[in-house]
């Protein structure tokens, strides 16, 4: 089996208990039966193959009934699985890897998202899993050939392609975490060693969001604190050009897959739960500002 699939099956077995309502033991049989492989990539871009291979293993389960359900921002399942497809395609673009679905017209997510959901609604919920996995796959296949440090343009933020696949990543696992929900059923998070990465990119982005939403946190430090597997310890400056930390202003402490969800824009910052020293108005102008950079 190839080895990111089988990350995938390791995490779906690393949970002792078999929860209620949990398809567990129908994706591990179905993920088995199929041996269906997933692409081999680089081995920085494994969070989001993994959650790639967790959302293919879900749809693998869905009927006419979860195909038709909205899940989220008023989309079906299909016209979620769209709007994944298209993001994906984006990228893709953006380093040279194969675009698939309609032509190439729209450059921005929304754009372009519209274009594909349109073009998939006349075809089947199979094949628009297909080819949302398909472009999926060719993304994965070229990014074994780049250095994490190349730069990539998506939405008009241009930073090394690691970033922007660690992006995909938290974006598939939220969207994942969606259609689960509105399913009624339940998954296993990503392995330790794919939160981590991802948890460093949320953690690095807090400037930049608290700077987007018309806060410059210049001249201030942070000490962050996430927990849970995956999580760690993180002193970050809070000026986008500064590099080198000083004495923390405050110190923030929260569930790691929560922080990583809310700066995905899932929870609400008034009450996130976190444990907060110092400086509390900063705590509270970074947990308001950190869904800054989401989107659907």
């Amino acid at each position: 089996m190839d080895p990111v699939e089988r990350l995938y099956l390791d995490a779906l077995m690393e949970e002792p208990a078999v929860p209620a309502h949990s398809l567990r033991p129908q994706l591990l049989a179905g993920a088995r039966a199929r041996r269906r492989p997933a692409a081999a990539t680089a081995s920085w871009a494994a969070p989001y193959a993994g959650r790639v291979a967790a959302m293919d293993a879900l749809l693998a389960t869905a009927g006419d009934d979860d195909w038709a359900r909205v899940v989220v921002e008023g989309w079906t399942l299909q016209e979620l699985v769209a709007h994944l497809a298209a993001k994906d395609g984006l990228l893709a673009a953006s380093v040279g890897a194969p675009v698939l679905g309609p032509p190439l017209q729209a450059l921005d997510s929304m754009g372009r998202t519209g274009d594909v959901q349109a073009y998939e609604r006349a075809r089947s919920p199979e094949q628009t899993r297909r080819d949302w996995r398909a472009q999926a796959d060719a993304l994965c296949r070229h990014l074994a050939g780049l250095p994490e440090t190349a730069l990539a343009t998506l939405d008009g933020l241009e930073v090394p392609v690691r970033d922007h696949v660690l992006g995909r990543g938290l974006e598939t696992w939220i969207h994942t975490d969606d259609a689960a929900r509105a399913a009624g059923v339940r998954l296993p998070d990503p392995i330790p060693e794919h939160i981590r990465p991802t948890a460093d990119l949320c953690a690095r982005l807090l400037p930049w969001t608290m700077l987007l939403a018309g806060l410059d946190g210049s001249g201030r430090t942070l000490r962050l604190t996430l927990t849970g597997a995956g999580g760690g310890e993180w002193l970050l400056p809070l000026g986008v050009e500064e590099t080198t930390p000083g004495e923390p202003d405050a110190h923030l402490t929260a569930d790691v897959r929560a922080f990583c969800f809310l700066l995905g824009g899932r929870g609400d910052p008034a009450t996130f739960p976190a444990t907060v020293t110092g400086d509390r108005a900063l705590a509270a102008d970074l947990l308001r500002t950190a869904p800054t950079l989401s989107g659907p």
